[in-house]
């Protein structure tokens, strides 16, 4: 029985969990980084936590004779992507990556890309009242921003203490159109900063912020390890993984 590691986290990789384990002569192992609490789990077999970088993962791949790898995590995880492909040109197990598309501007939108987060906090001036959808863990990036108003929502809480310039609201996708309006109004924001995540879970933000002309600050995706396979849909992932010897 082949055997297909899917590093996953995102719908794209759930979706193509669900897709392979129906699969015959297929065994599809779904590994979870583990920093989000109460995680939506795919069907077939789970592991969660780290590998401890490229080697570990090799080690990995080699020990539970990994016949092909599928790196399906979110499009901001850099360093597990990198380790995905050192561990592929180390073992040899071919390596996919599934990546949803990014978002595109629109006709009305007022969006400025940048390369980091760190540019990101660079354009945000004093007034600012911020809605930022970045993350937990890039929040320490922005709190010290002099005269700077945080509506931080993300999954999880982030880690104490948290500045009083900042109301965090712990929310998960899907989001309507509608209720990220309000929140807009609500909280008199003024500028959106987030990242290129892409997909329908959370894109409404960007619908709200168009119809409300409320500027945004896009941080770009990094850039993917040269020579990586790329796909960008479900089903392209799918045919791949069940081809692989």
């Amino acid at each position: 029985m082949r055997r297909v590691l899917i590093l996953g986290g995102t719908a794209e990789a759930r979706a193509l969990a669900a897709e392979l384990t129906a699969l015959p002569g297929l065994h599809v192992v779904s590994s979870l980084a583990g920093r989000v609490n109460n995680p939506r789990l795919p069907v077939g077999e789970v592991r969660e936590g780290g590998f401890g970088g490229p080697d570990g993962l090799a080690a990995y791949l080699t020990d539970e004779h990994i016949d092909a790898l599928v790196d399906a995590t979110h499009p901001f995880a850099q360093r597990m992507t990198a380790s995905a492909a050192a561990a592929s040109a180390a073992t040899g197990v071919p390596l996919l990556v599934l990546r949803r598309p990014g978002w595109q501007e629109s006709a009305g939108d007022t969006w400025q890309r940048v390369d980091s987060l760190q540019a990101a906090a660079a354009l945000l001036r004093p007034g600012a009242r911020v809605f930022l959808t970045t993350g937990r863990r890039s929040l320490p990036l922005f709190t010290g921003l002099l005269g700077v108003w945080l509506l931080a929502r993300s999954v999880d809480p982030p880690e104490p203490p948290v500045p009083p310039n900042v109301h965090v609201l712990l929310d998960r996708g899907p989001y309507t159109v509608e209720g990220e309006r309000a929140l807009i109004r609500e909280h008199a924001l003024t500028v959106l900063v987030t990242k290129d995540s892409g997909g329908t879970l959370t894109a409404a933000k960007l619908t709200a912020a168009r119809e409300l002309d409320l500027p945004v600050i896009m941080v770009n995706r990094p850039p993917l390890p040269p020579g990586v396979h790329l796909v960008d849909t479900v089903a392209e992932a799918a045919t791949w993984a069940a081809t692989q010897t």
